[in-house]
């Protein structure tokens, strides 16, 4: 067995490997060649820290394993350490036997960023010029600096609840050359494409905020109970997500399909779009919705690449297990 130390993590997988590794596995959920397993995430009585795992397989890239993990939100302020912890297991699917444990902090953080950066490639309008953040948090920093590669951006505007850590997407439009601007929610509208990317309860982000045209991801609901946006917008939306089912039960989509304003059948995958079954957008007034819920797959798509890496390497530590 292999073992891939999360310090060595940073200097093996790129935004553009991450990238690749989702589109890849998005395309083969799409297509019946992958599937995720259901989802166990608990409270767990304790730090009030939720846990969980995320797993699948995927027969087109043989790869089998989990992501075992989640958030534990006072971690930075009492242990100077990210508040999501993980690690991802991968298994031989021909014999079972256990083939890799890899450090998945800065892998989800990679995947997450990949996940929307990917429905921005296809969903967005070709001449999207600026950018909107929803969440100022570490996660968001990511965000836009893998969307920022999908479109030729002139401006990133940004809200967030806490105003004071704006700064952290500021310092990221900066590096990249461009201006940034603090807004209201309502100046949203001046977005063509906007990332959430919040740990919230309750929607910031209504309909009447969003203009024709706009291509949206909301990152940030991957539990029951969460909202980021309002459901009516959705129902004014052509939604995409990762998978379905988790879309429904734990992302954006639970809101939206409990209050009657859209149906099951109205979401679609996004690996249709890449694979060409769906249109995707239609025209240039669509508003697209990217519902990115995560899962199990785009982790085990990005450790078996990472772990292929580190062997080639000679960094991947082997063990007798």
């Amino acid at each position: 067995m292999y073992i891939v130390p999360e310090r060595e993590i940073a200097n093996l997988m790129t935004r553009e490997a991450a990238f690749d590794a989702v589109e890849k596995v998005f395309a083969a959920m799409a297509t019946g060649d992958a599937y995720n397993f259901p989802v166990v995430r608990e409270a767990i009585g304790h730090e009030d820290a939720l846990y969980g795992f995320k797993g699948g397989f995927d027969r087109a890239g043989l790869t089998l394993g989990l992501k075992a993990g989640g958030y534990w939100p006072n971690n930075l302020e009492k242990r100077d350490i990210i508040n999501h912890q993980s690690t991802v297991f991968l298994f031989d699917p021909d014999t079972g036997k256990a083939k890799a444990m890899v450090g998945g902090n800065l892998l989800t953080a990679l995947r997450t960023a990949a996940a929307s950066s990917v429905s921005i490639k296809h969903l967005a309008r070709k001449d999207a010029k600026t950018i909107g953040m929803i969440g100022a948090g570490h996660q968001a920093t990511f965000q836009l600096r893998a969307a920022l590669e999908q479109r030729d951006f002139e401006k990133v505007i940004g809200w967030n609840y806490h105003p004071e850590m704006l700064p952290n997407i500021e310092k990221i439009a900066n590096e990249a050359g461009l201006p940034f601007e603090a807004v209201s929610l309502e100046e949203m509208q001046d977005a063509d494409v906007i990332i959430s990317i919040t740990s919230a309860f309750a929607p910031s982000l209504m309909a009447e905020h969003v203009s024709p045209g706009t291509h949206l991801a909301c990152m940030g609901t991957d539990t029951k109970g969460k909202q980021e946006v309002e459901a009516a917008l959705l129902a004014k939306s052509r939604v995409f997500t990762d998978e379905v089912a988790q879309s429904i039960s734990i992302g954006e989509a639970q809101h939206a399909v409990a209050e009657g304003l859209i149906k099951e059948a109205d979401i679609a995958q996004i690996g249709a779009v890449i694979n060409g079954t769906n249109p995707g957008r239609t025209s240039a007034e669509d508003i697209t919705l990217f519902d990115g819920t995560g899962v199990g797959l785009q982790d085990l798509a990005v450790a078996a690449s990472v772990v292929e890496l580190a062997i080639k390497q000679g960094i991947a530590i082997e063990v007798d297990f």
